[in-house]
């Protein structure tokens, strides 16, 4: 689809002349905004925005269905495309009017195009999706959207919907994890990437034991190329989260101190060691003597210390307070200290 001016909008009506100046309507008498005159700020509204919603304002209260009430709305979305009203309305011309969807797809895929951060286009273009029930073009269209901004919002709401509502997960013409994994390759820091791949996951096969597996191990692959990066350790959170302790897979756990090893400086990285601590201590907790147990307390307190002293300061604070929830869970250990007192 090719990117056209929100011009293409508007009704046929030269800019220059206002509505309360044309003959065809002359029978109309224009209703103004109620504003206060001890409103403390008053909008200043240009001369174009208060004749078109004046008029607006008329058209709503008579409820008038006609070709230029449906014009009257392009130049309306055109001044104000934030505007819930004027959407609504239009929907309801488009019915009774019966207007080709199909034609209105395209122009609101061109307003998007210029618009991409309003809710309302989004909502607008997902109405007639659902009307015409085809979403053939709505794939390739997010797509584009992505392309110029791999973080909208409003993009990845309105592709989960399509692909729940119309099954598209995965057909002859597309995959929508290749899809994602695509844009995790592309950017790795990606937020909105790996939401959309945990909502594929999730609402397709499912998280098994066997792909739970080849998850850790894509994820830990990305972790290994950006250990700083927060989006692919809240993504390693998110599918371990009620299916497994971290500690319990064969080789998490050793990764993880190899990287801090390697001097790895991440807060990320010692944070998800200190919680993967915290499950193997709720484990082995009831053996008070186990001196397994005064080993996870030590190492958990240096790397509070750590994240305290050196990779995570402006947090100070907080991570002398994880100290102390460590100490009255588990008990006393010399290494939960900060500089050498005691917490």
């Amino acid at each position: 689809m090719t990117s056209s001016n929100i011009d293409e909008c508007k009704s046929d009506y030269p800019a220059s002349i206002l509505y309360r100046h044309n003959s065809k309507w002359a029978d109309v008498t224009p209703i103004e905004q109620d504003d206060s005159l001890t409103s403390v700020v008053r909008i200043a509204y240009s001369e174009k925005f208060k004749d078109v919603f004046d008029y607006f304002r008329a058209v709503i209260k008579s409820q008038e269905i006609s070709e230029r009430a449906f014009k009257l709305t392009s130049d309306a979305v055109a001044t104000c495309p934030a505007n819930y009203t004027v959407w609504q309305y239009r929907r309801k011309l488009l019915k009774d009017l019966k207007k080709n969807l199909f034609d209105e797809l395209e122009m609101i895929g061109n307003f998007i195009i210029e618009e991409p951060k309003n809710y309302q286009v989004w909502y607008h273009r997902r109405v007639l999706v659902e009307w015409l029930q085809d979403a053939t073009q709505e794939l390739s269209f997010t797509a584009e959207v992505l392309q110029d901004d791999p973080k909208n919002f409003h993009a990845w709401q309105h592709r989960q919907w399509c692909l729940n509502v119309f099954s598209l997960w995965n057909n002859k013409d597309h995959n929508e994890l290749a899809f994602v994994t695509d844009q995790i390759k592309e950017d790795v820091r990606n937020n909105s990437a790996w939401n959309q791949r945990y909502y594929v996951i999730n609402n397709t096969t499912g998280f098994s034991d066997e792909i739970l597996d080849n998850e850790i191990r894509y994820t830990w692959h990305w972790i290994t190329k950006a250990p700083n990066n927060e989006s692919s350790w809240n993504y390693l959170r998110g599918i371990l989260n009620g299916r497994r302790k971290a500690y319990l897979h064969p080789n998490l756990k050793s990764d993880c101190l190899y990287l801090v090893s390697q001097e790895v400086r991440s807060s990320h990285l010692l944070a998800f060691l200190l919680d993967l601590f915290e499950e193997e201590l709720d484990d082995v907790n009831n053996d008070i003597g186990n001196d397994y147990k005064l080993q996870l307390l030590a190492k958990a307190g240096e790397f509070c210390n750590d994240l305290s002293d050196e990779v995570d300061p402006v947090r100070r604070k907080y991570w002398k307070y994880m100290q102390r929830q460590l100490i009255n869970k588990f008990g006393q250990c010399d290494s939960l200290k900060i500089n050498g007192d005691p917490v």
